[in-house]
């Protein structure tokens, strides 16, 4: 069982948690497979029995993610890239969820958080991926490589029931 440290802004201790399940998941950047993966993360962290809202948040996010993969990541490919889904459900009933493909990369983290900026140029994109994941999600973070890739990484605490 994996062990990680979350510190106790409140206390300034650390809590130790453990990974009670896990799941990877690899599927094609196709658009077809965004609801596949938004399904299959929602129904993995049903077992912890979130909320219906906490559900729809999660999927939410997901969807954003994979469809950030799917529009921007392999945008100047012929070939089909990947995209790399991994979530765990924590000792203290919050799902981890990691979505990494190997795509172009973001120059500009910052910039690509900003709403309404987006790099697709055609097409009816709004900008605000980024913005809706981190409104539906506690934590959200992002690391990019220009020709390496981008990994997000999300977690949110459910509510214990």
């Amino acid at each position: 069982m994996a062990h990680l440290c979350r510190k106790d802004m409140g206390k300034n201790m650390k809590e130790k948690l453990t990974v009670k399940n896990h799941f990877r998941l690899v599927i094609p950047a196709r658009s077809q497979n965004e609801a596949f993966a938004r399904t299959a993360v929602s129904a993995f962290a049903s077992q912890v029995d979130p909320t219906v809202e906490e559900i729809n948040d999660i999927k939410a996010a997901v969807s954003e993610a994979v469809t950030n993969c799917i529009v921007h990541a392999y945008s100047n490919d012929d070939a089909i890239g990947t995209i790399e889904i991994v979530s765990r459900i924590m000792s203290d009933n919050s799902v981890y969820i990691r979505i990494k493909d190997k795509g172009c990369g973001i120059a500009d983290i910052k910039q690509a958080k900003t709403p309404l900026f987006t790099t697709c140029a055609e097409g009816e994109r709004a900008g605000l991926g980024f913005a809706v994941m981190e409104s539906f999600m506690d934590k959200l973070t992002v690391h990019s490589g220009i020709g390496r890739g981008t990994t997000i990484t999300m977690s949110k605490r459910l509510t214990e029931r």
